[in-house]
């Protein structure tokens, strides 16, 4: 008998703890109100990037050798495409391609624009320069902005800087113990040594 009452109150404590709060279908859901602004995406004023390209392009044509300059800027990158003599060969066209990236490697909307020489390329960032004027940007331009950079070979001069700061030589010995690096160095001053000596 006692069993049955251990059973039973065993039995209540369970269902009794797992009475918990049921839905109620007469109760409203609580509703939290949400603010938002109202903003228009599709006006947005591209006049720092035209006034920069603007810039760009100005400081591309006043490098000797350069008939016509255009520019297009997209937040910190730039594409400036410039117009040369048609009769020019190669290597001159690289050499003023050159100038003209080092002309806008000090300039801080310079600092990352990829200078192209090519026409059809220059006729493009025109157009494309024009279109943006007009209030005409998405996913395309981006698109044929990226297919552009990646058609070219871009003459950047930060690219080509040596850094100076650091010799590879001593951060190589760098790396090893102490012991190592004596050990090393003793070998090094015997081989040229004993080399000398022959």
């Amino acid at each position: 008998m006692k069993f049955l009452i251990y059973l039973l109150m065993v039995c209540l404590l369970i269902t009794g703890c797992s009475i918990g709060k049921k839905d109620n279908p007469n109760e409203k859901p609580e509703q939290k109100n949400v603010s938002m602004k109202n903003v228009n995406y599709t006006n947005k004023s591209n006049k720092p990037n035209e006034k920069a390209a603007d810039h760009l392009a100005s400081l591309a044509a006043s490098v000797p050798g350069v008939n016509d300059a255009t520019a297009v800027v997209v937040g910190k990158y730039a594409i400036v495409g410039i117009d040369v003599k048609a009769k020019l060969d190669r290597t001159r066209v690289e050499s003023i391609k050159y100038s003209v990236a080092e002309s806008l490697k000090n300039d801080p909307d310079g600092a990352n624009a990829v200078v192209v020489a090519d026409v059809d390329t220059y006729e493009r960032l025109k157009q494309i320069g024009k279109q943006i004027k007009k209030g005409k940007t998405g996913e395309g331009i981006l698109d044929e902005l990226a297919a552009i950079v990646g058609r070219v070979m871009p003459q950047v001069p930060n690219d080509m800087i040596e850094n100076k700061e650091t010799n590879p030589i001593q951060d190589n010995d760098k790396q090893l113990p102490k012991d190592e690096e004596q050990e090393l160095r003793k070998e090094q001053n015997d081989q040229s040594n004993n080399h000398l000596n022959k």
